[in-house]
């Protein structure tokens, strides 16, 4: 027999977490939005998460995380996801498996720091020639006594512009075949070599830096490295990329449109035209039922292939089709939501134009749609694949 029942205090932690960012993180939205910057409250609210526990909830316990795991964390962004990736990131923490690579000083200069929220980072992997491509990477990590010296570029790094410290991919052994010549490397913002060179402006997600790095020449000393010299496409994917795809692409995802969803319903129930409810046109509710629909089939994917990596049976297959489904779900729920609020939903007194600005993002990054549907097929063909 299977069951789904979701146990008493995981309810009772998704309850008040929805609670806490109904009432107070979604309410800073509009400002982050319009002045592109982190208000002061909403650093309040950061503080205020750590004191009640919803910080960091999905490292382990043992370096002061929730200790979740992945169907709880799942359960927990979709929470956290019905509000902007802005606040999701600043107010709750944004924390990637990746750290637990952390060994020795490491884990004082930048594992426990980042989990107690003393410390932010950002991911230095995209390179104006390199994106779905992430082997194909230019920056070069030299070998030279005592360490490495870093040269290249970075662009579209989110929060690199604030971050105080990079995880940066670099080419350790240019001759080595494909995918065996990338390593991982700890950065300090301030080191001799490394800048950001400019800000770039996005479509969305406003309130977050988006920048370009430049490294000429920046030493860092052999304690930089993270993990295994050669090995970093392999634990960028074990570590980091499998489960930013499930849990964080994949429960914002279902948080956002749940969201959306909601307004949709209360907006069709309200609004009339024609002397009616627009509730009662079949057309409308065709979409609501059509936006219902994906938020559920979504769900059940991004549990089920949860509940697999929970139990180490994990198929970057299908965490490929989760975050697939989920981005482009998110997509029509959005455009749904939009053509249901009508003129009203493209302006900017409503949160609806914004979450479809937001949301566009997801088809792309952590890789793209298409790049992901190649791996799905590509698992399959190799019967890789069970579902």
């Amino acid at each position: 027999m299977i069951d789904f029942a979701i146990p008493k205090d995981i309810e009772l932690l998704l309850a008040t977490l929805r609670k806490f960012v109904d009432t107070e993180v979604i309410p800073c939205e509009a400002e982050v939005d319009d002045s592109d910057a982190l208000p002061e409250r909403a650093t309040k609210l950061r503080r205020k998460a750590q004191e009640l526990g919803y910080f960091a909830m999905g490292m382990p316990a043992e370096v002061g995380g929730g200790g979740l795991g992945c169907v709880e964390s799942c359960l927990v962004e979709e929470q956290i996801g019905r509000t902007s990736a802005t606040l999701v990131h600043h107010v709750f923490g944004r924390m990637s498996h990746l750290l637990l690579l952390c060994e020795g000083e490491q884990r004082d200069l930048y594992l426990l720091p980042t989990v107690r929220g003393e410390r932010n980072y950002c991911f230095a992997i995209t390179e104006p020639e390199a994106g779905s491509d992430a082997a194909g990477i230019k920056t070069r990590a030299s070998r030279v006594d005592g360490g490495y010296v870093l040269n290249g570029r970075k662009h579209f790094i989110t929060q690199g512009d604030t971050a105080d410290y990079a995880i940066v991919t670099a080419r350790t052994a240019p001759e080595s075949p494909e995918g065996g010549a990338i390593s991982l490397f700890l950065v300090d913002q301030g080191t001799p070599g490394f800048s950001v060179s400019r800000r770039q402006p996005m479509m969305g997600h406003r309130g977050t830096g988006h920048a370009e790095l430049v490294f000429q020449d920046c030493f860092v000393g052999d304690s930089a490295l993270l993990g295994a010299r050669g090995n970093g496409l392999q634990l960028m994917l074990q570590h980091g990329l499998s489960r930013a795809r499930l849990v964080t692409v994949g429960g914002r995802s279902v948080g956002q449109a749940t969201r959306l969803l909601e307004m949709a319903r209360d907006y069709a129930n309200a609004r009339t035209q024609f002397g009616k409810a627009i509730g009662s046109f079949q057309l409308v509710q065709a979409m609501l039922a059509d936006m219902a629909t994906d938020i559920f089939a979504a769900r059940l994917m991004m549990l089920n292939a949860a509940w697999e990596l929970d139990r180490g049976l994990e198929q970057r297959g299908k965490i490929a089709m989760v975050k697939v489904f989920c981005s482009e779900m998110l997509g029509r729920v959005a455009d749904r939501a939009m053509q249901i609020f009508g003129g009203a939903g493209y302006t900017r007194d409503l949160p609806i134009e914004r979450i479809y600005r937001d949301c566009r993002v997801m088809r792309i990054w952590d890789g793209t749609s298409e790049v992901l549907r190649l791996q799905i097929a590509k698992s399959l063909l190799r019967s890789e694949l069970v579902l």
